[in-house]
């Protein structure tokens, strides 16, 4: 059975932009490097920063991202740092709780969030996605149409 969320291992073309990018700008703490990576922490986070020429340092068009928490307290300071450093922006928010929508040096796309899966919940019971089904009994079957 799994437990959570063991890690997370990005492909990045210039180690040590990609270093200095998430050690610096973004605060995570630098737990090691070698040749042709690192690894970087957060509490409840580590970060494999991983070399690889072949990466293409393309955003996806999709929506698959990376989000990251933070208080609301730091969220606009935060912000700023990042504009500050012309870091791109690749989306608005949309949902509740702030966030903000940024690229990495290789383009992963990256987000920094104010609240958790259970403010987007209760966010979500009060204003529902299309289609929405909650499933607060976690013995039901579920069916996804």
């Amino acid at each position: 059975m799994l437990t959570g969320l063991n890690h997370l291992t990005l492909a990045v073309t210039d180690l040590n932009r990609s270093v200095a990018f998430y050690q610096h700008l973004l605060q995570i703490r630098l737990d090691a490097t070698w040749e042709n990576g690192a690894y970087l922490s957060l509490p409840g986070l580590w970060l494999c920063l991983s070399l690889d020429p072949l990466r293409q340092s393309e955003p996806a068009a999709d929506y698959t991202h990376y989000a990251f928490n933070i208080d609301a307290a730091n969220f606009p300071v935060f912000v700023e740092r990042l504009r500050s450093a012309h870091v791109q922006e690749w989306r608005d928010n949309r949902s509740e709780g702030a966030s903000f929508y940024f690229l990495d040096p290789d383009g992963h796309k990256l987000e920094a969030h104010v609240g958790d899966l259970a403010s987007r919940l209760a966010a979500c019971r009060e204003r529902p996605y299309a289609g929405m089904q909650f499933f607060d009994d976690q013995s039901a079957d579920i069916s996804v149409t």
